[in-house]
């Protein structure tokens, strides 16, 4: 029974430590609400921290003239709570200033209040609007995305080779020109979808005079439509349907030979693949374009001149044929620098009864904004022409040219 009651009363004095600890507290802080002024700060930290005795509260009440009191309401309320408990409840006390000092020095400017400092800056006159418009409307405009994209480029060139009579290795003396124009419509949606459209129209004329049959025959001539219309299924690469169409625009002639070798529409090839393709895109753009790969193509030939059917692979008599097979077109540009850049397009074609390659290359020049050199070389294999005994079905074509280009 004895034990029990010396438990409650060693509670109850526990009680009453805390109870006289929080009234100097309350004392201290109605002190300080008195003064409207006066706002919580750092000098109130020795009523929460564990409590020290510190030398300025006795000096302030024992000294007969002291320095520091009077000057600083909240300072002396803080003091006369703490001098209570000091004299009343000195068990309370765990350490003094002078242990406080052989730890660490004390930071003396939690004494000083902390006041903010605010520098005025003068004002700045509003600076009216000029010219400002009295009615300002109220609507949105949305501007509508362009999903199409024009380009192109054309050159005119000319070529001329003279060779006197009586040249030691012979020869003869010839004038050529050849106009190339190139046009792209490409719409892309930026959601997926994508149809690139180009249009190549070449066209190039020879005079020799040692061809007595004709005054002008074709050196080069072309008339070509590439339409591609892609799904995205990757970055790059596109599920695509392609066709091809191409044919030329007047009689092909031989020196001195009398025969049309071709003519419009003889012979028009058309090919419809179905396929992927890929978008070439190096980092720095030096290297662009497509390859195009189709394993399930149809291709379509037709030949007006009946007679000119089987040197195109048709039967006597027939002016058209279809084939199916896989197909192959690559079309790139390389700029090699702001002077030279490299164009090459190679289509390949076989039915598994013929095969067709072509490798355009067209390397240009660059001497001035509107003058350009162009050298082309285009082997060509195709086993449905006739043979030749030198070449056999390879064929071969080659020419220089300088002139005006022009870039749109």
């Amino acid at each position: 029974m004895y034990a029990f009651y010396e438990e409650k009363i060693v509670s109850l004095h526990s009680v009453m430590r805390k109870v006289t600890l929080l009234f100097a507290v309350i004392s201290a802080l109605s002190a300080s609400a008195a003064q409207p002024n006066d706002s919580l700060d750092g000098r109130y930290y020795r009523l929460f921290a564990p409590l020290t005795f510190y030398h300025n509260v006795a000096d302030k009440t024992l000294a007969l003239n002291s320095e520091s009191a009077g000057k600083d309401r909240v300072a002396d309320e803080v003091d006369a709570a703490l001098l209570k408990v000091y004299l009343k409840r000195p068990d309370l006390v765990r350490t003094t200033e002078t242990d406080l000092e052989e730890t660490g020095s004390i930071r003396e400017d939690l004494y000083q209040p902390i006041i903010n400092e605010v520098e005025f800056v003068n004002k700045v006159d509003t600076v009216p609007l000029v010219d400002a418009p009295e009615d300002i409307p109220d609507t949105v405009m949305v501007q509508k995305p362009k999903f199409w994209t024009y380009k192109g480029d054309g050159f005119l060139q000319f070529m001329q080779n003279y060779v006197s009579g009586n040249w030691y290795k012979g020869g003869e003396s010839n004038y050529s020109m050849v106009g190339a124009l190139t046009a792209e419509a490409n719409f892309d949606n930026k959601n997926k979808w994508k149809w690139d459209n180009k249009l190549e129209l070449k066209l190039g004329f020879l005079r020799s005079r040692t061809d007595s049959l004709h005054k002008f025959k074709s050196n080069e001539d072309l008339i070509r439509l590439t339409s591609k219309l892609g799904l995205e299924a990757a970055k790059n690469w596109y599920y695509t349907l392609q066709l091809q169409a191409y044919t030329q625009f007047t009689q092909g002639y031989k020196s001195n030979d009398p025969k049309i070798y071709s003519d419009f529409f003889s012979p028009l090839n058309i090919n419809l693949g179905l396929g992927m393709d890929y978008k070439v895109e190096s980092k720095n753009q030096k290297l662009t374009g497509t390859i195009n790969f189709s394993p399930i193509a149809v291709n379509y030939r037709y030949v007006g001149r009946v007679d000119l059917g089987p040197s195109y692979g048709l039967d006597p008599g027939k002016h058209s044929m279809f084939e199916f097979g896989p197909n192959m077109t690559a079309d790139l540009v390389w700029k090699f620098n702001d002077v030279v850049t490299w164009k090459t397009r190679f289509y390949a074609f076989t039915s598994f009864k013929r095969a067709e390659i072509e490798w355009e290359n067209t390397f240009e020049l660059r001497v001035s904004k509107y003058i350009t050199a162009n050298l082309f070389l285009f082997p060509r294999f195709d086993d449905a022409s006739l043979y030749d005994d030198d070449l056999g079905y390879w064929q071969f074509k080659e020419y220089s040219s300088l002139g005006f280009a022009y870039t749109f």
